[in-house]
């Protein structure tokens, strides 16, 4: 009797690096490239958007401040999985597919995107952060932001 083997589904660096950069809070490369647990990281997600929606500011609420975690995740494994060699991603996330990896500036122009948006979203939470912890803390009484 003779079996048939499947190849295993070929993924692409390039998809999984502009999943994570663009729907990275969500978890939408976790699906992508297969990896368990990416339905709690979608329900987490999904949670603490549903949450901001009690709050009369999104912005300033904690459930969006909290969401800063996951967006900053996305953007550092959209970096990690642009910037990794195209050998490196094969052996690791595409064992079986019979199909070699060749990207080229695609991968470089989302490191580029990623590096200038993701630096601005974290620095954008950051200060959001600050000032919702000094207006928490008082320190910012009589400030008019």
């Amino acid at each position: 009797m003779k079996q048939f083997n499947t190849p295993a589904r070929h993924r692409s660096k390039v998809v999984a690096a502009w999943l994570a950069c663009l729907l990275g809070v969500v978890g939408a490369h976790w699906w992508y490239m297969g990896r368990r647990g990416a339905w709690m990281l979608t329900a987490f997600a999904f949670i603490m958007l549903a949450l901001m929606r009690l709050y009369p500011v999104w912005w300033d609420s904690p459930p969006f401040l909290v969401l800063i975690v996951p967006i900053t995740a996305g953007f550092i494994e959209a970096l990690v999985f642009a910037l990794m060699a195209d050998d490196k991603f094969d052996t690791k996330y595409n064992p079986g597919s019979g199909l070699r990896s060749r990207t080229g500036w695609n991968a470089v122009i989302a490191a580029i995107v990623t590096t200038f948006v993701g630096g601005s979203v974290l620095m954008f939470g950051i200060a959001l952060i600050v000032i919702h912890v000094y207006t928490a803390i008082g320190w910012l009484d009589g400030h008019v932001l």
